[in-house]
């Protein structure tokens, strides 16, 4: 929570979402998803758009999350040496589907079926090598047909597997492929290469991307006219991001105190060890987030976590978050961090980790109006210290930013 660049912080977050691999769905993308993040996304959130998801594409853990480590071209010399063996692979749609559908244009970007199968038919070769036994042994199930599907790590490993982009010939399918309209000739990897730029650049992608962007710093409900100046602004760029964030910032909706967003369980959950003075909450931090419906790279789907109050605002998830106030304020409001946060000399010493002696110290970090019965409760000395900052951590005030 204590970090110097919290925007960059959101940005990395928002970003790793929009381009997620998923640690839950394939066992094999959990020792890779940690670098993903840090390799792929976080280089890039204020680059250029279209290097941020060349990266991902040619990461590991991605090829192997949407399949496209396995897809062979059906014209492929790989396929036509595999259906001599009775040993022969198939074309994989997914990564280009979601590329298409999630990543760039948007569903209603205007392309449809034909342009899905000519993305994938260029995206074939694009595989990895250099994986771990293990790794290569859930592969090789995967290949034959098997989900390779379990549940989320208790804590998703990042042990670096060696496992890297390469890209087969022998996988390509040959010939030239039409997407959008545009045809390009056989040019075995610069084939994808060349689309995802192009894709990446295309009216539709910005627009798409502008509205996840003022969806999810602004509202749930973008207001159009913030969507179309900041869809101007990426597409008059060419996809720089310093250049959407600087616009994104100075929106003027963003700054519109009506305007909220209702945390989601990571966001509640860092909000939390700041508000308390803490800079972690050690090992057990990926198992809250779990316990939260958040867990650590591991959305359900390649949609990634929802961004909106519905996602995150029914009646169990709240009883969670009362659950964990409860236990937070007995354990980080009492205890030393054991590594206090760089932002801990600014910090008020009445909201420091482990001298949280006034819980009306919470008030700081929170929108609560001054009739609010929120205020007479903190200050209520009759009620232990603890409940108190419970109260406080799991109100309605504290659930919103």
């Amino acid at each position: 929570p204590g970090v110097e660049r919290p925007f960059v912080e959101r940005l990395s977050a928002f970003w790793s979402n929009h381009l997620c691999v998923s640690a839950g769905a394939k066992v094999v993308v959990a020792p890779l998803a940690g670098s993903y993040e840090r390799e792929a996304i976080r280089p890039h959130v204020l680059g250029r758009f279209e290097d941020l998801v060349l990266a991902s594409a040619r990461h590991p853990a991605m090829l192997l999350y949407l399949d496209n480590a396995q897809s062979v071209g059906p014209g492929s010399t790989a396929a036509r040496a595999g259906a001599r063996r009775g040993t022969a692979r198939g074309l994989n749609e997914n990564y280009a589907r979601e590329l298409l559908e999630l990543h760039t244009l948007g569903v209603d970007g205007g392309y449809d079926q034909r342009d899905v199968q000519a993305l994938a038919r260029m995206l074939t070769g694009w595989t990895i090598e250099g994986l771990a036994d293990g790794q290569r042994g859930r592969l090789g199930a995967l290949r034959r047909g098997g989900r390779g599907r379990g549940a989320p790590l208790a804590q998703p490993a990042d042990s670096g597997s060696g496992a890297r982009f390469v890209f087969r010939e022998a996988f390509h399918e040959p010939g030239s492929k039409t997407l959008l309209g545009d045809t390009y000739g056989e040019a075995g990897e610069t084939e994808a290469a060349r689309a995802i730029r192009t894709l990446c650049r295309h009216p539709s992608t910005a627009r798409f991307i502008a509205s996840k962007l003022v969806t999810h710093f602004v509202a749930d409900t973008p207001p159009p006219a913030a969507v179309d100046r900041l869809a101007d602004v990426f597409r008059d760029t060419g996809g720089d991001l310093l250049a959407v964030s600087r616009a994104l910032v100075a929106l003027p909706e963003a700054w519109d105190g009506s305007a909220r967003k209702f945390r989601s369980p990571q966001d509640w959950l860092v909000a939390a060890l700041r508000a308390l003075g803490s800079d972690e909450a050690g090992e057990r931090t990926v198992a809250l987030l779990r316990q939260l419906r958040q867990p650590l790279w591991a959305p359900q789907s390649p949609k990634g976590f929802g961004d909106a109050v519905a996602d995150w605002a029914d009646p169990d998830a709240l009883l969670n978050r009362a659950e964990l106030s409860r236990t937070l304020s007995r354990t980080l409001s009492q205890t030393p961090s054991r590594r206090p946060s760089r932002t801990l000399a600014q910090t008020p010493a009445r909201r420091r980790a482990g001298r949280v002696a006034d819980p009306r110290a919470l008030l700081d970090v929170m929108d609560v109006a001054a009739q609010d019965p929120l205020r007479a409760m903190l200050a209520d000395e009759g009620t232990p210290r603890d409940e108190r900052i419970a109260l406080a951590l799991a109100g309605p005030a504290f659930q919103w930013r």
